[in-house]
């Protein structure tokens, strides 16, 4: 009795190997989990890499293969800003960017808005026109479009045969506001209805301030289009170059400068820019308002 009293007692021995095991396999699956995505992001991260690393090399490395510069030439950007008329081509995109955006997110709120909240005869089929619009390619109404803006109105040589059909709507930017429109419940606008307001006035006052994701979400992609746009400006400026834009006077330059890589790819950093930095200070209203614009509708 007294030999087994004193003899001490066994305690199991941490569970150690059990434990890296877990963090081992919790490694393997989050590196399975997130593999895809890495590539994914690689994939379309280093062409930029790469356009970027160019554009700050000298002439003669551009075209070898050294992918790394040897001398950091950031005098390449004062050359491109130095081209005649580029800041002018920055002035022509920033206008028809800018101003197509508010012109068409004008327009387009208040024909989303009548198509998500009111009840009339013929909505359905006007909703559907607007999706008919949707699927008409642009390359099948340009000639007559054209004979109209140039020869009718003798127009060509400006931006202003773009910019002005967008201050009468566009279909996709109505159809995607009309679809968040339609997760703003009812009873709002009936509230609002209820306390004295009248349609205009609700519009701005309850619904816009919930709509700002979608509103956003289209200023977007008006804003990228026009700024990434070269058939327009190449049917209608195509003859005069004080209204190039970014897009079409790229090409240009690129033909000024063929054997200039660096300062081609210098000129394409810049055009590239502003849409990278506006995406991501807006990325977060930007997948919010394409996210919620399929809950309903």
């Amino acid at each position: 009795m007294t030999q087994l009293l004193d003899t001490p007692v066994r305690t199991p021995a941490p569970a150690a190997p059990a434990a890296r095991a877990a963090r081992r396999r919790s490694a393997l699956e989050w590196i399975a989990v997130h593999s895809l995505g890495v590539a994914a992001a690689l994939f379309f991260t280093l062409p930029f890499v790469f356009v970027f690393l160019t554009s700050l090399m000298s002439d003669s490395q551009a075209l070898s293969r050294d992918l790394i510069p040897h001398t950091w030439r950031w005098g390449n950007y004062r050359k491109v800003f130095d081209t005649p008329g580029f800041l002018m081509w920055w002035r022509n995109t920033l206008l028809y960017a800018g101003l197509g955006t508010v012109l068409t997110v004008v327009s387009s709120v208040p024909v989303a808005y009548a198509l998500a909240k009111f009840r009339f005869r013929g909505r359905n089929l006007a909703l559907m026109l607007v999706i008919s619009m949707m699927m008409l390619p642009p390359q099948v109404v340009v000639i007559p479009m054209y004979l109209f803006w140039a020869k009718q109105l003798d127009l060509s040589g400006s931006l202003w045969p773009l910019l002005i059909p967008m201050a009468f709507g566009d279909a996709f930017s109505v159809f995607l506001l009309r679809q968040f429109l339609t997760t703003i419940p009812d009873e709002y606008v009936d509230a609002a209805k209820v306390d004295g307001c009248g349609d205009v006035r609700t519009l701005l006052k309850v619904v816009l301030p919930m709509a700002k994701p979608g509103v956003a979400a289209v200023a977007l992609f008006q804003f990228f289009y026009a700024w990434n746009d070269y058939f327009g400006p190449q049917i209608y400026a195509s003859d005069n170059p004080g209204a190039w834009t970014l897009s079409y006077g790229l090409e240009s330059f690129k033909g000024a400068h063929h054997t200039d890589w660096n300062l081609t790819m210098a000129a394409t950093v810049l055009v590239m820019a502003p849409v990278i930095l506006v995406f991501f200070f807006a990325q977060k209203a930007f997948v919010e308002g394409v996210t919620l614009t399929g809950v309903k509708g």
